[in-house]
């Protein structure tokens, strides 16, 4: 009768979590490795650009457009 509501597990989170894997690998290689390393392991863009090795301003310029897109596809 009583029940404790789950808001983390709601139908449209899942349905968010999916869209957003979809989205992530329509990405190129390039920007996923981008992108991991600025979010999941928390490197800045010049961390990034000394281990990817291109500059600070094309790290940005991925980052941004593989941001963009995601945002489109969701």
């Amino acid at each position: 009768m009583d029940q404790v509501g789950d808001s983390k597990n709601t139908d449209e989170s899942w349905l968010e979590q999916i869209a957003l894997t979809e989205a992530i690998k329509r990405l190129s290689g390039r920007e996923k490795h981008i992108l991991a390393l600025r979010f999941y392991e928390g490197k800045t863009q010049m961390e990034v650009s000394a281990e990817v090795g291109i500059s600070q301003a094309q790290v940005s310029r991925l980052e941004k457009n593989a941001i963009t897109q995601i945002k489109k596809s969701l």
